[in-house]
């Protein structure tokens, strides 16, 4: 049995309906992440999916030292803090290093351990500390049965608030692919799994200083995880993804996002 767990109004894994963690790669500006999180919202809405907010006030992560990360911890999470407060949607961030937490417990719903620092120890249990909910993005070097030892980290200090997400795993050089196996055996640990559908089609660096993506498979591999039963889907949406400053190739557009989740919908309400 998958544990529920609660974020505000929002129950994902259970018996519950599938659920949406979506947004814009990084925050660009204030009024770009309030435009986009009232859109997003509105289009939930008229699907009827429980939206979870995301963006990054700063992704530490960047192919290149030279590539956009965002406004910051402090200027991030006032944006953040707005989206919740106003249109009373639960938020969500990743965070990098230790030093952020004190900060980032305040205002993220959920705290997001990058994939790149899915077996950083000491990160790991500082994070499950805070006592928030924790979503574990699962390393592109790892096998589905090793998210058991993250798990464990975790748990060991008493948190048992945890959201496991796929995103793909490296095949070769640059290139990610999708084994949906992974979800099924990552179902026995009991947690809400999420399929990141947007990351899952990145080509990591295929760019030279940044990354590629296939955007175009995106609604097929999300359809794909909604059929294995995913707790949700973890989507990366930006009204102009060829503009945007980091992963733009791999985002989808806000009509490419209504369009999916009637879909998506209709799969999960015959396989829930």
């Amino acid at each position: 049995m998958i544990k529920e767990i609660k974020i505000k109004d929002i129950k994902i894994g259970g018996k519950n309906p599938i659920v949406l963690i979506a947004g814009p790669c990084v925050i660009e500006s204030e009024s770009h992440v309030m435009r986009h999180a009232e859109k997003i919202k509105k289009i939930c809405g008229k699907s009827g999916v429980g939206l979870i907010f995301k963006s990054s006030y700063d992704k530490a992560n960047r192919s290149s030292a030279k590539s956009y990360r965002g406004p910051g911890i402090d200027k991030g999470l006032k944006i953040l803090a707005r989206v919740k407060k106003e249109l009373d949607i639960p938020v969500l961030s990743d965070v990098h290093c230790r030093s952020e937490l004190g900060k980032a417990k305040d205002v993220l719903d959920i705290i997001q351990i990058p994939a790149f620092l899915c077996r950083q120890t000491d990160f790991i249990k500082e994070v499950a500390k805070t006592k928030k909910v924790v979503n574990i993005k699962k390393g592109q070097f790892l096998s589905p049965w090793d998210v058991k030892n993250i798990i464990d980290k975790i748990e060991d200090t008493g948190n048992k608030n945890i959201i496991i997400t796929e995103r793909g795993v490296m095949f070769g050089y640059n290139n990610l692919v999708s084994d949906f196996r992974s979800l099924e055996i990552m179902k026995e640990f009991g947690y809400p799994i999420v399929y990141d559908a947007t990351h899952s089609v990145q080509i990591p660096g295929g760019r030279g200083s940044s990354s590629g993506g296939e955007r175009k498979f995106v609604e097929v591999l999300s359809r794909a995880a909604a059929a294995v039963g995913c707790d949700g889907l973890f989507l990366e949406v930006h009204e102009d993804p060829d503009k945007a400053p980091c992963d733009g190739p791999n985002m989808i557009t806000l009509e490419m996002l209504e369009k999916l989740l009637k879909n998506v919908k209709k799969i999960d309400s015959i396989v829930g």
